[in-house]
């Protein structure tokens, strides 16, 4: 990895993304209006809102960054913008690192908004510290960029990246125990959620609305999420092609 070269890429990205306001609109606005939904969908039972809103302040931006940085580095190498970088004296590494440092800064922006929004305008009551809770949004966001990254690699078409949506998002969203507490599901199902990433970010979010200390369990959470998405990125370097065949 060069930093120049991952400092250049980040910026040229952040560059093009400047003249998209629908993909910045998205990445940014969506979560906050699908915040608001949710409270106001809760409005006769606050306390319903206060149980699940934290969890969905993770999972809201993790979806998002996952849809739209798997179309938008996928857009590269369609466009063959992907094969001229790697023509240069560019690493995949500094490719990946990159897209990772210029989809990471609008993750920043994005769960700032969200958390302020949720804590300080829509009402959610949480025990522990804002600034926990807005590191493990962060965290979630950034595991949705490293997983849009990676997949990125195996479609074909635009298309086939929201395809991968239902296969990657889907079975993390239904097992991650928002709907249910995990060790009341099956145990092969709980056996399962125990290896997936989404289940430790609900965790993390949970041990900020239940407890005021940094406890042991939401530790663990926050290294098993960050240490996922520093995985699935480099897995996502080692899977990059320079176009689509």
């Amino acid at each position: 990895l060069s930093p120049a070269r991952t400092l250049a890429t980040a910026t040229r990205v952040l560059r093009q993304l400047r003249h998209d306001p629908r993909t910045i609109a998205l990445l940014v606005l969506i979560p906050c209006v699908l915040l608001v939904l949710l409270r106001y969908v809760f409005d006769g039972s606050p306390r319903t809102f206060d149980s699940i809103g934290a969890s969905l302040l993770g999972i809201f931006p993790l979806i998002t960054m996952f849809l739209v940085t798997s179309i938008a580095t996928l857009r590269e190498r369609t466009s063959g913008t992907l094969e001229r970088l790697l023509a240069m004296p560019l690493g995949k590494g500094d490719v990946i690192a990159g897209y990772a440092l210029a989809f990471g800064a609008l993750a920043i922006v994005q769960s700032a908004l969200a958390t302020g929004l949720a804590l300080w305008l829509l009402g959610l009551d949480v025990t522990g510290s804002p600034w926990l809770l807005l590191l493990v949004a962060l965290l979630d966001a950034l595991l949705g960029t490293a997983l849009g990254l990676f997949v990125s690699a195996f479609a074909a078409s635009e298309f086939q990246a929201v395809q991968f949506m239902p296969a990657v998002i889907f079975p993390q969203l239904l097992l991650c125990g928002l709907f249910t507490p995990r060790d009341a599901m099956h145990p092969v199902l709980e056996a399962v959620s125990d290896v997936l990433p989404m289940s430790y970010a609900v965790d993390g979010m949970n041990e900020v609305l239940r407890h005021t200390d940094t406890t042991a369990t939401f530790v663990r959470d926050v290294l098993v999420v960050a240490g996922c998405a520093l995985l699935v990125l480099c897995l996502g370097a080692a899977t990059l092609r320079r176009r689509t065949e």
